[in-house]
Order: C-alpha cells, then sequence, then structure tokens
C-alpha cells in the first residue's frame, strides 16, 4: 500500500499511537490492531476502507463416509442460496455494503450456470482423504493458482474469505492435525451439528484417515492429502491477497485452518493476518493457540461463510481510522497534564 523505503519501527508506531488525544492504552485492543495495520503498511496512516468477500464452495469426498449431519447436495443447494443473497454471509455483507463473490472451486453435480457465479471447478469434488489422496498434485497446484488470479480480480484493500463444502470440518481437522502435530480428537468437532453417535463415528474415520500418512506433512502435501479444493483455493488466495499488500481477515475454524497451510507455505505473509473470531467448533481454539492468534471476536459461532470476519470488519476500519482522522494531542492543542 505504500512505497515507502523506509521499515517502521515499533515504536515509532507506538508513538504516533501514543499521540493521539486519549490516555495511554485507552483504545485497548483496537491500539494493538492498529498497530499491526501500520506495521503491514508500511504507513503510520493506512487508509483501509474497503472489504470485498470471497466464498469458496467444494465438495469433499470424505463426506460419503458419513461424517457430516448433512447430505453432500447441500453444498450446491447453499451455493444457489449465496447467488440468491439468502445466506447469513450476504445478509452481513449486505448490511455493511461489502461485495460478495461466490466461487465453484469444485462443487459436486453438473456445473453451476448463473451469471453471477466466479466458476474456477478444479473437479466435482475430491476423493475421500480415507482411502487416498483428497487431490492430485496437479489438481491442487491448479486450485492455487485460482486463488491467486482470483484475488487479481478484487479491487478493496481488506478481503475476506469464506467457505462452503459439506464435510469440511472432517477435511480441516485432518489438515490442521498434520500441519501443527496437535492431537486429531482435540481437533474434531460437530461440525454441522452430528450427535454422539455422529462424533464417535466421524472420530473413528478421522483416525484411519490419519493414519494413511506420515504424523508432519508439508503444507503442500497436507493440502494435497486432506484438503478441499475450497481451502486450497483460498490458501492461494490469502497468499496472493497478502502479497499484494491486502488485509486478509481470517475467518473461522476452515478458514484458520487454511490461513495455516498458507503460511506454511509462505511464512513472511503472518503480518497480513487479522484474526477475526474464535469459532465454537473445538479445533478451533486449539488451533489458534497454536498459531498465538488471538481473535477480536468470540461469539459462539461456528457457521463459516465468512460471517466472522464480516463481523470483525468493522473493528478493522474503525482501526485504520483512528491512525489516520484521530487528532493528536498537538495538533488539537490538548494538553497531556
Amino acid at each position: 500500500m505504500t512505497s515507502n523505503p523506509h521499515r517502521l519501527s515499533d515504536a515509532e508506531i507506538q508513538g504516533f499511537i501514543d499521540g493521539k488525544t486519549k490516555p495511554l492504552g485507552a483504545l485497548g485492543r483496537v491500539e494493538t490492531l492498529a498497530a499491526q495495520l501500520a506495521r503491514f503498511c508500511n504507513t503510520l496512516t493506512p487508509r483501509i476502507d474497503t472489504c470485498e468477500l470471497v466464498i469458496f464452495a467444494a465438495d469433499h469426498g470424505i463426506a460419503l463416509e458419513g461424517v457430516s449431519a448433512f447430505p453432500q447436495a447441500v453444498t450446491q443447494q447453499m451455493v444457489q442460496n449465496f447467488l440468491a443473497g439468502g445466506a447469513a454471509a450476504n445478509v452481513f455483507a449486505r448490511s455493511q455494503g461489502i461485495p460478495v463473490h461466490v466461487v465453484d472451486a469444485g462443487v459436486a453435480g453438473d456445473p453451476i450456470d448463473h451469471p453471477k457465479l466466479w466458476s474456477r471447478r478444479i473437479a466435482p469434488g475430491t476423493e475421500s482423504s480415507l482411502h487416498g489422496p483428497a487431490m492430485s498434485a496437479a489438481e491442487r497446484d491448479a486450485a492455487l493458482n485460482a486463488g491467486a488470479r482470483i484475488v487479481a480480480n478484487t479491487s478493496a484493500n481488506a478481503l475476506a474469505f469464506g467457505e462452503m463444502g459439506i464435510g469440511n470440518t472432517a477435511s480441516a481437522s485432518l489438515l490442521a492435525h498434520k500441519l501443527s502435530g496437535l492431537a486429531l480428537n482435540d481437533l474434531i468437532g460437530r461440525g454441522t451439528g452430528v450427535d454422539d453417535t455422529g462424533l464417535a463415528h466421524k472420530s473413528a474415520i478421522l483416525a484411519q484417515a490419519s493414519q494413511r500418512t506420515a504424523p508432519s506433512l508439508s503444507a503442500d502435501t497436507a493440502l494435497s492429502e486432506y484438503a478441499g479444493f475450497e481451502m486450497v483455493m483460498m490458501a492461494g488466495a490469502m497468499q496472493a491477497a497478502a502479497e499484494d499488500g491486502r488485509i486478509v481477515l481470517v475467518d473461522g475454524f476452515i478458514a484458520t485452518t487454511t490461513a495455516a497451510a498458507a503460511l506454511g507455505r509462505a511464512p513472511h505473509i503472518r503480518p497480513a493476518m487479522v484474526f477475526c473470531h474464535r469459532s465454537q467448533e473445538a479445533g478451533h481454539r486449539v488451533l489458534l493457540e497454536w498459531l498465538t492468534a488471538d481473535p477480536l471476536l468470540d461469539m459462539d459461532m461456528r457457521l463459516g461463510e465468512g460471517t466472522g470476519a464480516l463481523l470483525a470488519w468493522p473493528l478493522v476500519k474503525a482501526a485504520s481510522a483512528m491512525l489516520c482522522d484521530m487528532a493528536s494531542f498537538d495538533s488539537a492543542g490538548v494538553s497531556q497534564g
């Protein structure tokens, strides 16, 4: 966002924030967020006032193993709901004037024909990771590249990324396990709302799928073995957005797992990432701790779609406005006491 060759120091940033017309530290975590924005953008006045939401949708072969409370057909039905503007993500985005883009990364069934849909379909869903890799290396790379190209079709200085895919909490649990080394059982939750019997079945299936591969995998290998096309495409988009100087608004469990994979591929993009909310999904909390990420919100949500990122966006916008527009003691002629 800036061509300033001088890298701002933390002391310069903090001094600028401390000079605003308020008691020291009075804006709490808004100040921490503002410092992150200034550091990433390398300017004391980063104007971050536009946001777009990209929702990636795809199906997961492992859903056919009975790990979700909903049938796979719901993915395509929800894509139609997004396109019609009826989902929670649409409502939250519309309330803030945020454009929504819906991407078919690999939804099962016949291709969706809709003028508003961004079709980047790799295949009609992944293979079941219970029996082998979810996708080939070539499919993974195609999805990563498609995600990067999607970012080029956006213009906002902050991007929120959402997802939809029946079975994707199962895929995310496996992916997070292979990336972090965290216990698989600590990363498995109820997803769409499976009951106790369903949760036990889901845990057993994921344990079998995990045993196919080494305990720890590289980011690219973990993506091809266990991820969905929507997750891989989102990882490519996150990396491209950060490298293009955009703020990346990280949503819930699926998006945070994807962010962990993107960071495994490109650790330098971490300063761009704003972790937006702490999901009620069990694995999200332990994964956030592993990432040493402290999200802005904790609203007991577990929907996905980018909803948590959308709710956090006003805080990001406000932190930017504080840096750009709030008077300093000197400019306002206010005594510091």
